[in-house]
């Protein structure tokens, strides 16, 4: 084998017409017709059309899914995808499969028709899929976007403990872990460190990381362990603030997007939604009151899924956009940090966003004042003197400050259409799955 010649990418053959390259990948296909051999090479990038002629030695051992060295030159082809196919002059076989594999990498999900939970239970494998592995590119990119939009606006990255001595919702839905001699949880959300960030002076943080939900849920929009893409900032004067900078934020996400993944968005033939100068917001009392005399739907201080999809409809009916706030939620639903309403105190200055029918945001105002915030644990039945690390900064002079969450999977399964949060997990955990 040359091993002078550098490595060739599958999507960069077709740059490379009459030269000789060398490619490593998985067999992707392979066939014989007369006295050729077609094998289609699978990277990290892509696949290119080769071909064995006259020399079927060479394709011994090539079965689907073997890892291989392939040396050959680049030659233009009409009738192959992309105009171009290499002609095959050696092979190494890198690694064979010890068995067949329990899923087909090479065919259309749509033809194979693959349970979900057959996808997940071969999870690695799956991902080989161009159209499962397709769905990590546009959440990497997404994601991506998150952290350099923030980072222009001024925001610190940080990292924050995911093993916490006490939750941030009020000590429900926590998984216990034994920490030494003592019971610590895995935390359910940056909420507490952040805040405390923005007091230590930084003002502007954000975080890309897990958090964790024990709560017993089995449905299609929830997992016990997601991506949360966490900011906050101070010295705000309204939680409009918050809502306009997710605004621009989204903005640069979805055009970000649209140009980093033209060949991801089209096999999911997805839409990336324009996002409006002003997304649209609507009071929880306003929206409960819309779905009552429109759909005959009736929530009661909250929304339920269909609530959120009628929700979405009519705001794409009235203004055009895909997104909408809903805001201003009772003091009941939100947790124990949310700010009070200046006018109404029995509401909070928070808000959620919905997308496409699901709620992919939750965020607000934070109180800021220390004996306000005690008072806040207190009424929730809680122990201040268990909230003392989190509450020492609130003694000196704690900024006016706000944040909010986006679930990483959800904002890419609703940008793809996915049916399933799960498919836009790498290895997800929910009620039942562990493993792998």
């Amino acid at each position: 084998m040359a091993m002078e010649i550098a490595r060739t990418w599958a999507e960069d053959a077709k740059r490379r017409v009459g030269e000789r390259v060398r490619l490593k990948g998985w067999v992707h296909t392979v066939r014989e017709l007369g006295k050729l051999v077609f094998v289609v090479l699978r990277d990290r990038t892509g696949t290119v059309q080769c071909k064995i002629k006259g020399q079927k030695e060479l394709a011994k051992g090539l079965d689907e899914e073997t890892a291989v060295e392939l040396i050959g030159a680049v030659v233009e082809d009409p009738r192959a995808p992309d105009g171009v196919e290499v002609d095959v002059e050696e092979v190494r076989i890198l690694a064979k499969p010890v068995e067949p594999p329990p899923l087909q990498i090479n065919r259309s999900l749509d033809v194979i028709g693959m349970r979900l939970e057959t996808i997940l239970d071969h999870r690695a494998l799956s991902l080989r899929h161009p159209e499962i592995g397709s769905v990590f590119k546009v959440r990497a990119e997404l994601i991506w976007a998150f952290r350099e939009f923030l980072r222009q606006q001024g925001f610190l990255e940080v990292q924050t403990p995911k093993i916490v001595a006490a939750g941030t919702e009020g000590g429900t839905a926590l998984f216990p872990v034994q920490y030494f001699e003592r019971t610590a949880y895995l935390a359910q959300s940056p909420q507490f460190y952040k805040q405390m960030l923005v007091g230590a002076g930084y003002e502007r943080v954000f975080e890309v990381g897990p958090v964790y939900r024990a709560e017993e849920h089995n449905t299609t929009r929830h997992l016990n362990e997601y991506i949360s893409l966490d900011y906050e900032m101070g010295f705000i004067d309204s939680f409009y603030e918050i809502t306009q900078l997710e605004t621009e934020l989204l903005r640069f996400m979805m055009e970000h997007v649209a140009r980093a993944c033209p060949r991801e968005l089209e096999i999911y033939k997805a839409e990336v939604p324009e996002v409006p100068k002003s997304i649209p917001h609507l009071r929880l009392d306003e929206a409960v009151q819309i779905l009552k005399e429109r759909y005959d739907k009736r929530c009661e201080g909250d929304l339920d899924p269909e609530g959120e999809k009628l929700l979405c409809e009519y705001a794409k009916a009235r203004w055009g956009s895909e997104f909408v706030f809903v805001t201003h939620y009772p003091r009941a639903k939100r947790p124990m940090y949310a700010m009070p309403n200046e006018e109404d105190p029995t509401l909070t200055n928070s808000f959620d966003l919905l997308f496409r029918g699901l709620e992919i945001t939750t965020g607000g105002q934070r109180i800021h004042d220390y004996h306000m915030l005690v008072e806040s644990i207190r009424s929730r039945g809680l122990d201040p003197k268990d909230f003392e690390f989190y509450l020492e900064i609130f003694k000196y002079g704690m900024p006016p400050h706000g944040g909010l969450a986006i679930g990483a999977e959800r904002l890419t399964a609703q940008l793809l259409g996915l049916p399933n949060v799960r498919q836009a997990s790498f290895f997800p955990r929910d009620r039942h799955r562990l493993v792998p």
